[in-house]
C-alpha cells in the first residue's frame, strides 16, 4: 500500500487566520419607484452603484431595463424601473444589502440570485514550429 501526502496552500489576503474569502456571482433585479421622474433614475442608480460598492460588492454590469408597466397592481404603483446588476461578493453581502434597500423608499422590489461561476476559456494553444536540424 502507497501512501501520498499532499499539501495544499491556501493564501488569505485579509491576514485573519480563519476566515476565507469566498465570492460568488449574482444578479441582483431591483424595481425602482422613480415615480414621476424619470431623470432621477440615473442618479439613483449610480447611488445604489455605491451602496454595492461600500458593501464590497464587485460591480461586473449594470442593466438599465427601463420602465415597465406591472401586470397586477398590488399597491399604488401601477409601473417601476428595473435595474439589472451583475456583480460578486461575499455571501454575507447579500443580507447586508437586502436589509439596507429595504430602508431605501427608492427600491420597490429586489430580488438576488446566485449565478455560476465565470469560466474563463484558455485560448488554443498553437504548435511549435519544428527546428531545423
Amino acid at each position: 500500500m502507497i501512501k501520498i501526502r499532499i499539501k495544499i496552500k491556501i493564501t488569505n489576503p485579509t491576514k485573519e487566520p480563519n476566515k476565507l474569502i469566498m465570492k460568488n456571482r449574482y444578479e441582483g433585479l431591483l424595481v425602482l419607484n422613480v415615480k414621476g421622474n424619470e431623470d432621477g433614475a440615473k442618479e439613483v442608480i449610480e447611488r445604489l452603484e455605491g451602496d454595492f460598492k461600500k458593501e464590497g460588492a464587485k460591480i461586473e454590469q449594470v442593466q438599465k431595463m427601463d420602465r415597465r408597466q406591472f401586470t397586477y397592481v398590488a399597491g399604488e404603483l401601477d409601473s417601476g424601473y428595473y435595474v439589472n446588476f451583475i456583480f460578486s461578493a461575499e455571501p454575507q453581502v447579500i443580507g447586508k444589502l437586502r436589509a439596507k434597500l429595504t430602508l431605501d423608499e427608492t427600491v420597490y422590489r429586489q430580488n438576488y440570485l446566485r449565478l455560476p461561476a465565470k469560466v474563463v476559456e484558455k485560448p488554443a494553444r498553437t504548435p511549435r514550429p519544428a527546428k531545423a536540424a
